[in-house]
């Protein structure tokens, strides 16, 4: 277990739109709490920027980071690329910040199997139902259809995941889910997920 003097790293998936971004913003307004600012290779979309919400950088850019080790983790999502910078993660880490990553299934799989000397807790986060899901992407992605099916089509894959987490949460209402994630982040999973339910729950949104 790593000493008291060194910070955590607290990991929160989900599928599109369950609404991870808006919890991890809540997060890392406490006090030592920063986020990952992960790099990526999709364009911005509106009232994003650069350096605050990602590093938008071009995937022959991207490429070259990954062979030069730079990322603590990377993965291809929606066929553009996302990825965490190691250096500055370890260095937030030694300094006893905790870090909060707001990344998919495939990073946190990364992340776990490095072993790294420092705590870590994965949380995994559930819409209340598909519906709402759906009404959630349309009116993110501004009513492109288009894209809106292609996250529901990774929907399905998405949720076959959540066996994976530490802890796992129906998002269905955000400040309920919210206090739960701090209660898990302060005891350190002690928020134990009733998964006999939540097993009942990603069955129906499979429907």
């Amino acid at each position: 277990m790593s000493s008291s003097q060194k910070g955590g790293m607290f990991i929160l998936s989900s599928p599109s739109g369950a609404g991870k971004t808006t919890l991890v913003k809540k997060i890392i307004k406490n006090k030592n709490y920063s986020v990952s600012i992960s790099h990526t290779t999709r364009p911005p979309r509106p009232n994003e920027k650069n350096g605050k919400d990602y590093f938008f950088t071009s995937k022959n850019n991207f490429k070259k980071l990954i062979k030069k080790g730079k990322f603590l983790e990377h993965a291809k999502v929606f066929d553009n690329y996302y990825g965490s910078s190691k250096d500055v993660i370890i260095k937030k880490l030694k300094k006893g910040k905790n870090v909060v990553f707001d990344i998919d299934w495939q990073g946190t799989r990364q992340i776990r199997n490095k072993k790294l000397n420092y705590k870590i807790l994965t949380i995994f986060i559930l819409p209340p139902s598909k519906k709402e899901l759906i009404k959630r992407l349309i009116k993110r992605e501004k009513k492109n259809m288009k894209t809106v099916k292609k996250r529901m089509k990774e929907f399905k894959k998405n949720l076959t995941k959540w066996k994976e987490y530490d802890v796992v949460l129906v998002n269905d209402n955000l400040n309920d889910c919210y206090k739960k994630i701090k209660l898990a982040i302060k005891n350190m999973n002690s928020v134990e997920s009733d998964k006999k339910n939540i097993k009942k729950h990603v069955q129906k949104l499979l429907r």
